[in-house]
């Protein structure tokens, strides 16, 4: 049964202050048959994140008491204005880099000897994109990886919760000396610098991806554009946590 979302107050048809969010909301249990799941929304993007236990982990880790997350990532056709192919063998170096990027994240904020010899594979299919996937995608995923703890927990399948703390994807962009927190994919595709931030609920950084599209930045402007994606993380966060005590036990 679908939960009822939690939101964000922010709207994202009238005008925003720069470090104001669009709308958000995370939807726990959206996903039938997966072991936690998430619906994403940052605006009009909707990111669908499902996780799946598996027994056994990658190769390199046999010899290993450590468990491992990966995460796979997929613009559905019509997520966009135009449709796109579906990535049937090879995964586009933007594909692979979101992949990674989510990956990595989740990775950081866990403690994979309390999952020993399983792997939790964490599936992000955009349904719409308008700007802000990767960012939907990683805080959705994290719901959905909470959620999937919280009941491997409780069916006494772990003895403690993995998860150290939670992560949220945030982006900001700066155009004309002008910055954006969260921003369509109109501000972003006309944005002068790019930056997307992960950040954990205690302010911690996990990755920082920024680059100068046009020209290059100041450290003040990097500086300005962290203190804007740490404001923004707070209320993610705070929505990412009332979604997972809101799943399903």
């Amino acid at each position: 049964m679908q939960k009822e979302s939690a939101r964000s107050s922010t709207s994202s048809t009238t005008a925003r202050e720069a470090g104001d969010t669009r709308v958000l909301s995370f939807t726990p249990d959206v996903a039938l048959h997966a072991e936690g799941s998430c619906l994403a929304c940052f605006g009009r993007t909707r990111v669908l994140c499902s996780a799946s236990v598996e027994d056994g982990t990658p190769a390199f880790l046999r010899e290993l008491d450590e468990g491992w997350i990966t995460a796979e990532y997929a613009m559905l056709p019509r997520a966009t204005s135009a449709r796109s192919n579906r990535a049937r063998m090879l995964a586009s170096g933007r594909t692979l880099e979101i992949q990674r990027l989510i990956g990595r994240s989740l990775r950081a904020v866990v403690d994979r000897s309390l999952f020993a010899k399983q792997q939790i594979k964490i599936d992000c299919d955009v349904l719409d994109a308008d700007g802000g996937t990767r960012t939907a995608a990683l805080s959705g995923a994290c719901v959905a990886l909470a959620i999937t703890f919280r009941r491997l927990l409780k069916a006494g399948v772990i003895d403690r919760d993995p998860l150290l703390k939670i992560v949220a994807g945030v982006s900001c962009v700066m155009r004309n000396g002008k910055m954006q927190i969260d921003p369509t994919y109109r501000q972003d595709s006309q944005a002068d610098t790019d930056a997307n931030f992960a950040i954990t609920e205690e302010g911690e950084l996990v990755e920082v991806q920024l680059t100068a599209e046009r020209k290059p930045i100041t450290e003040k402007n990097l500086q300005d554009m962290l203190a804007l994606a740490k404001a923004a993380s707070v209320r993610i966060t705070h929505l990412q946590r009332e979604a997972v005590e809101r799943a399903q036990e």
